[in-house]
């Protein structure tokens, strides 16, 4: 499939320009202005919220295993989520899923 250049380069300015608008609806419109506290609330759990958005298409449909669910990398998401729950420490939660990935990829084979 091969598309002009004069394609490509519109799509990339319509992005350009989608994705500015987006940042100026946050940024530019509500600047410096008082957000109210359930607003505020909502937004400090944004990066809770992307972490596993970005981690679980990993963790169900790996592309090591071409999108089949693998008991290694399920366990180390559990284990991971398990520390986390019970320590409430990021560092040691991550290196109890990095173990345990380790520990089952060796086991596994």
């Amino acid at each position: 499939m091969t598309q002009s250049p004069a394609f490509i380069w519109t799509i990339i300015v319509l992005l350009g320009i989608g994705t500015f608008l987006i940042r100026f609806s946050f940024l530019g419109l509500i600047g410096d202005r008082e957000l109210p506290g359930w607003v505020l609330k909502m937004l400090r759990y944004t990066p809770v919220a992307v972490l596993p958005g970005m981690a679980a298409p990993m963790v169900l449909w790996p592309a090591a295993t071409d999108g089949q669910p693998d008991p290694a990398r399920l366990a180390a998401a559990s284990a991971t989520i398990i520390v986390g729950i019970w320590t409430k420490n990021v560092l040691a939660s991550i290196g109890a899923g990095l173990v345990t990935l380790y520990a089952m990829m060796y086991l596994l084979g």
